[in-house]
């Protein structure tokens, strides 16, 4: 049981970095109510079980494309810069609920997805994290599969609350104190893929130029 108990932990503990996830999914919630945070919650998810099975799996059956590293560093640069920027651009928000439609699933479930997916450090994490289970605490392949399932049980639970929660504090968050949230969100994508230019474009570069 201690590899399902930790490994439920490890999730939790993922999800309370104040990345870009978690605040665009504390956002979204406030703003849109708790479905919304749901279908972002779901994104996200979806994307971490891609991540698992590679790490798990290995990730010598996915074929080698020149600058395929790089090419994703650019588009996560992108997406979270434009991201960032409609945070801290854009007007003072009107709180309301929109009406549950396919096109909006698909929005917030590709927002998740993609915040998720798009940013390198996640796919490095859980491929750190399975090395060190296998190597350091020597889990069978079993223990392996259960303590990353527990994991992405835990990101999934401590989302879902997150979204919960955000949501019922809803009267708390007039607009102005949304917009300032909103701003704070955006500067965090800002931050976030200046990172991800820095280390993975920028250092490579000079590193080659040498």
């Amino acid at each position: 049981m201690l590899p399902i108990l930790y490994g439920f932990l490890l999730g939790t503990a993922l999800c309370l970095t104040f990345g870009t996830v978690f605040f665009a999914l504390i956002q979204n919630s406030v703003d849109n109510g708790f479905r919304s945070g749901m279908k972002i919650v779901f994104g996200v998810i979806v994307g971490d079980i891609l991540f698992v099975l590679a790490a798990l799996l290995g990730t010598a059956f996915i074929p080698k494309v020149s600058g395929f590293e790089t090419a994703m560093a650019v588009v996560g640069v992108l997406f979270l810069t434009a991201m960032g920027l409609v945070n801290i651009l854009r007007g003072t928000p009107r709180l309301a609920y929109p009406k549950t439609r396919f096109g909006n699933f698909v929005y917030y479930f590709t927002t998740g997805f993609f915040l998720n997916a798009l940013n390198p450090v996640n796919f490095v994490s859980w491929v750190a994290i399975v090395a060190y289970i296998r190597s350091h605490m020597h889990y069978s392949d079993a223990q392996q599969y259960a303590f990353m399932g527990a994991a992405l049980l835990g990101v999934f639970a401590t989302e879902s609350a997150l979204a919960y929660y955000a949501n019922r504090l809803k009267r708390l968050f007039t607009s102005r104190v949304v917009t300032i949230f909103n701003r704070v969100t955006g500067v965090m994508f800002l931050i976030v893929a200046a990172q991800i230019a820095y280390t993975r474009l920028y250092e490579p570069l000079i590193s080659g130029l040498k």
